[in-house]
């Protein structure tokens, strides 16, 4: 059985939701396979940190506004490392933004952009759809998938991989380069003695960085870098015993920890795919790269994937959406962004995340010296806010 559709997105979620409805009123017929069954999400316990550039993206979408009541914002990013001088306060009022970031539930996002799709019919969505594999031809891709007990194949001008990379193990004509980092991250949900006030905390530490994100009145959405046997090891303790961990290890800017909910533990590494097009083949966000979460910009830089990819597909005609010129315009488009992103989280993990004599120093005054230089806190700021092309 053949469906066709001029472009084909395999994932359903957050980034490939983001890719349909950009293509909204472009005149290109959209399809999108996701695996789990409708409304599954809800039961997703991630967060997500967004830059102003995602919300931005977002509100073009026509979704922000029923996000506002799931949102925190983040006002103040105060970055630190744990016992030594140094430290860089950034403020969104000094740079000329409502915010310099927002918090919120993978849930409530991925719900809100379900019910969108559902309303505006932008494409046809089939659920419990898992692909099982893709194959290129000079004139179409095919992709295989299986629901309701059978395989089933649909011939398109543009199939796009935007699911994480958690269906298709291998691509035709593409190489995974994976760099471990060696740490795992155990996040979680915790809540403080203290208000939060919308400040972030990034606190550098030998054995990697610790983040608090804001999220509710009183929660912080928690990433701790750790190695294997000690995330194992915190993962196991029990509620008090990690909470007065992770006080000892943080320390007392909000003050008491007063619970932890939703604890989960997960391999830290840096996975690239190159190239990230082929014919009539174009992968997108995570599938396409896989960064530490010590800058937040891995989620982001999947966002912009999809509404560049978007950009570049409307200024073409239909037919020509997989066409080699349209993909190479395309990865022109964000080989700044997704390089430049790399760069910057890995640069940091290799930098902040050891104690080589003397480093710790050289980094307490780094941070000092952006700390009273506006026009760099600035450049960062903007980077963080809307990418390398910012």
């Amino acid at each position: 059985m053949h469906n066709d559709a001029d472009v084909l997105i395999i994932g359903g979620g957050p980034v490939g939701a983001t890719l349909a409805l950009a293509l909204r009123g472009s005149g290109v017929a959209v399809t999108v396979l996701e695996a789990r069954s409708a409304g599954v999400a809800s039961n997703d316990q991630r967060t997500l940190a967004l830059s102003e550039g995602s919300r931005q993206i977002l509100q073009r979408l026509g979704v922000w506004q029923a996000l506002t009541p799931y949102v925190t914002t983040i006002a103040t990013i105060h970055i630190s490392q744990r016992g030594r001088l140094g430290r860089s306060i950034m403020q969104a009022r000094e740079q000329g933004q409502e915010a310099l970031g927002y918090v919120l539930p993978y849930a409530a996002l991925a719900n809100v952009l379900d019910q969108k799709l559902a309303e505006c019919g932008v494409a046809q969505v089939l659920f419990d759809a898992r692909a099982v594999g893709l194959a290129s031809t000079e004139y179409d891709a095919h992709v295989r998938y299986e629901r309701d007990g059978a395989t089933q194949e649909c011939r398109t001008r543009l199939a796009v991989v935007a699911d994480g990379g958690r269906s298709l193990n291998e691509l035709p004509g593409m190489q995974r380069d994976v760099r471990e980092y060696g740490h795992c991250a155990v996040v979680g949900t915790v809540t403080s003695v203290l208000p939060h006030h919308n400040i972030a905390y990034e606190r550098f530490t030998p054995e990697g960085p610790v983040a608090l994100l804001p999220s509710g009145e009183h929660g912080f959405a928690l990433v701790w870098t750790a190695d294997p046997a000690e995330a194992e090891a915190l993962i196991a303790l029990d509620e008090d015993a990690f909470l007065s961990r992770l006080h000892q290890h943080f320390g007392d800017r909000v003050g008491r920890f007063t619970s932890i909910a939703d604890r989960a533990a997960f391999p830290l590494k840096l996975a690239t795919l190159r190239p990230v097009t082929g014919p009539h083949l174009a992968v997108i966000g995570n599938a396409a790269q896989t960064l530490h979460p010590v800058a937040g910009q891995g989620f982001n830089l999947g966002l912009r994937d999809a509404w560049e990819l978007a950009a570049t597909l409307r200024d073409v005609a239909p037919d020509a959406v997989g066409n080699p010129e349209t993909l190479a315009r395309y990865c022109a488009r964000r080989r700044l962004d997704t390089g430049g992103g790399i760069f910057f989280t890995d640069f940091l993990v290799r930098s902040f995340s050891n104690d080589l004599p003397g480093l710790g120093t050289a980094r307490g005054m780094a941070l000092a010296a952006l700390d009273l230089m506006a026009p760099a806190k600035h450049f960062v700021a903007r980077k963080m806010s809307f990418g390398a092309n910012g």
